[in-house]
């Protein structure tokens, strides 16, 4: 059995939502626990084993996996019938691990620097900014309807999960309103999002 770690209407309302994608609910325990919010409620859960009582946080067989790239490419490596991933030797396996890696690695932080009004030249010249990865989606999407080939991936609904929790920060560009709202409507999207909307008011 494979254990997650979830609070509400957080980085990992994702990973809920890539499970509910590849149909593997019922091998997955959800462990509802708290986390230290933006707005000062919450704090940590002590049933929590995070180091740093974050979330997601997957257990299975005694391995921990946090960081919600390599819970999603744990996940589908782990099932790699469900098509949300590409497995090794897969022609799109590079480009998939490279979206997966991207966002933690820029995508994330240059929306998180933004949204601080942060800025420094370093981090300029390491990350870029938020013109520079909204340009690369729209090369990406220019070419295709989802970011790593012709079907939807775990790296689709990782990287505009940003724009579910910041819809302000959506550029206004067509392409990309449309590949996260074909990303965002989906049918298990959707309920996991209402389920969690509904465990947050419990």
């Amino acid at each position: 059995m494979l254990i997650l770690h979830h609070a509400p209407q957080s980085r990992s309302t994702r990973i809920v939502q890539l499970i509910a994608e590849m149909g593997i609910e019922a091998e997955v325990d959800l462990r509802l626990t708290q986390i230290p919010r933006m707005d000062g409620s919450g704090g940590r859960d002590p049933g929590n084993p995070h180091p740093e009582g974050k979330v997601p946080l997957l257990e299975h067989d005694g391995a921990q996996v946090s960081e919600s790239n390599a819970v999603m490419l744990y996940l589908t490596d782990l099932y790699p019938d469900t098509a949300l991933g590409r497995p090794v030797g897969h022609p799109s396996r590079g480009a998939y691990l490279s979206w997966l890696a991207w966002y933690g690695n820029v995508f994330e932080p240059v929306h998180l620097l933004h949204f601080a009004q942060l800025s420094h030249p370093a981090l300029s010249a390491s990350l870029r900014d938020v013109p520079a990865a909204v340009a690369r989606l729209q090369a990406a999407l220019a070419e295709r309807d989802w970011l790593v080939d012709d079907r939807l991936s775990a790296a689709d609904i990782l990287v505009s999960s940003t724009y579910g929790w910041l819809p302000q920060l959506m550029p206004d560009d067509a392409r990309i309103r449309d590949w996260v709202d074909r990303c965002l409507s989906r049918p298990a999207m959707r309920r996991v999002s209402a389920e969690d909307k509904a465990r947050a008011g419990a």
